[in-house]
């Protein structure tokens, strides 16, 4: 049986912080705001195959009030994650994903996000999606006070 699963993230933009998407580090003279390195795009990876699976969502297994966490890899998170799934014995089938911020253009290092995310979930690299789009200067992302992320991520057993 496959299963689906739904993540959304957002962080504030903010100054003195990297810009960490999708586990690859963004030049950019913003970062995002957040108990753990922030990266939007791998939380709401971690949200669609925890929701998946129905095992809860990333503030259950890993709350902002552990300090643990604080300023974490969420590629960390992500492996984690994995083992959570592997361990109830679901594998993944793939991930699409949707990052949207104003700025900074993504298209360079989608190819790199990509790599990265099907390396820490050991999948082939054409089961996971990484897309980018703005919103036309609409709302907080299109004022560049943030930026979110939304994932879906099939599983089966």
């Amino acid at each position: 049986m496959t299963r689906f699963g739904i993540g959304y993230d957002v962080h504030r933009l903010v100054s003195g912080r990297k810009l960490i998407l999708g586990g690859v580090e963004i030049p950019h003279e913003l970062g995002l705001d957040g108990h753990s390195d922030a990266d939007v795009l791998i939380h709401a990876i971690i949200d669609a195959m925890l929701g998946a699976a129905a095992l809860g969502d990333i503030g259950q297994h890993f709350p902002d009030s552990n300090a643990a966490y604080k300023n974490i890899d969420s590629t960390k998170l992500l492996a984690e994650t994995l083992k959570i799934l592997r361990a109830e014995n679901f594998g993944i089938v793939n991930i699409d994903s949707i990052i949207v911020a104003q700025k900074p253009k993504l298209a360079p290092y989608i190819t790199k996000m990509r790599a990265r995310l099907a390396e820490i979930l050991q999948v082939e690299t054409g089961a996971v999606s990484v897309k980018a789009t703005t919103e036309e200067r609409l709302g907080f992302t299109g004022a560049e006070l943030g930026i979110a992320a939304y994932a879906v991520c099939a599983i089966e057993r």
